[in-house]
């Protein structure tokens, strides 16, 4: 080592002459301080490149089990804490508890869909998980250390619990009977007195309301996106692609509840024909003396009233108000089942059929916490008002809402 020091030290004497001829201004002192550091410098490379090498075969030689020991075991701990804090939010969780208990009492086996080979929770760990997802806009990966399952497997448990739920379809959405109807029948107007003998009249009672929401999702892979077009298709684009939203088209009763649920693609636009030709083929749906209200763009016939797109009179001005409250009644339902469900503000996923199974089980656990009496509240997104035209209107539609509309104005 000193003789290459000492090797190094005489080539830096003469660059040293050679700088000093040619840069006069460094001084003999502050061309030995640079001389000095660049030889540490070589040395100290030396120096770390040796003792690199010497600690990499040490701790080949020193791996030992009770090192090993001492690290697993502070994991281990913390797994077990975690696994209790899970276990302690499912006890405290009165809805886990209650949808555990509806599932357990419905016919579907859960054993059965179960993958061998794969990590295993119980029903009520994955009412739990799947809860959780639902409830917050949170991804399978923040959730995988709670749970201490692969972000894989999450995502079969979550999609195997909407499987159990959507197999009550039929239990938890349902029409109501004609002995049920009169139970949740609502005023056509809240400011009428009931006294004034108009319903005798043919003013009929509201059995629901039928409207839609926009569910947004992960454009599907493979999709035109704007930024392949034209500047002029651009500027006349005013909406996201078709496929990058469910229709969630829903009727509520008086309690909030869904009675009815369609969920179609966003480039699909005929709102209410598959309810209204359900209503045309099974009239006893809408008993007499009542009605649907929905909204503009939604099909005019006897059992479905819509508004007036644009109010031109009085007559239809007050008509409109009428059905306003009852679709403001409907917004508020569908801010309370996204204040519960914030993932459906935006589902982080492309696949139709998946996307379609997520709003689906949401809808229906919305029902089943009604049930049992678990009310959330949302707040209501203000919206414009859409320019939409009224199509497929009948003459019944027609000569129905002109009925009501001259009732209405006369009461005043």
């Amino acid at each position: 080592m000193e003789v290459r020091k000492k090797k190094v030290a005489a080539a830096g004497r003469v660059i040293m002459d050679v700088i000093q001829a040619e840069w006069e201004p460094l001084s003999h002192w502050e061309l030995d301080q640079r001389l000095d550091r660049a030889v540490e410098e070589m040395i100290g490379a030396d120096l770390v490149a040796l003792v690199q090498q010497q600690s990499a075969s040490q701790q080949e030689e020193d791996t030992k089990p009770p090192d090993l020991a001492q690290k697993v075991t502070p994991l281990l701990s913390e797994c077990a804490l975690q696994r209790s804090q899970v276990t302690e939010a499912m006890e405290a969780n009165p809805n886990v508890q209650y949808v555990t208990r509806f599932l357990q009492s419905s016919n579907t086996c859960y054993s059965k869909n179960r993958l061998s080979g794969r990590a295993r929770l119980s029903l009520s760990h994955t009412v739990l998980l799947s809860l959780t997802l639902l409830s917050k806009r949170i991804s399978y990966r923040s959730v995988s250390s709670s749970f201490h399952l692969e972000k894989g497997n999450i995502h079969r448990i979550f999609f195997s619990f909407c499987d159990q739920v959507i197999a009550q379809q039929d239990r938890l959405i349902r029409w109501p009977t004609a002995e049920e109807a009169p139970q949740h029948l609502l005023p056509f107007s809240s400011w009428l007195s009931p006294n004034e003998g108009l319903e005798k009249r043919g003013l009929p009672r509201v059995l629901g309301v039928l409207c839609d929401t926009r569910i947004p999702i992960r454009l599907p892979a493979g999709k035109p996106d704007s930024d392949g077009e034209a500047p002029e298709a651009k500027k006349l684009k005013i909406e996201p692609h078709p496929d990058s939203w469910l229709n969630l088209e829903l009727v509520c009763n008086d309690k909030g509840r869904f009675i009815y649920c369609h969920i179609s693609k966003g480039s699909e636009k005929d709102r209410g024909s598959a309810l209204a030709k359900r209503l045309q083929q099974h009239p006893e749906m809408v008993p007499p003396g009542t009605c649907l209200i929905a909204g503009v763009g939604y099909p005019l016939t006897e059992q479905i009233l819509t508004p007036f797109s644009t109010g031109r009179s009085p007559q239809e001005n007050l008509y409109n108000r009428s059905l306003g409250t009852h679709l403001g009644r409907f917004n508020q339902v569908v801010a309370d089942l996204k204040e519960r469900f914030q993932k459906l503000r935006y589902l982080d996923m492309g696949n139709y059929d998946r996307a379609k199974a997520v709003v689906l089980t949401a809808c229906l656990l919305h029902n089943v916490f009604l049930d049992m009496g678990d009310v959330t509240k949302g707040l209501v997104e203000k919206s414009t008002m859409e320019d939409v035209e009224e199509v497929n209107k009948d003459a019944a539609g027609v000569k129905m809402r002109e009925t009501v509309m001259n009732l209405l104005y006369s009461s005043l």
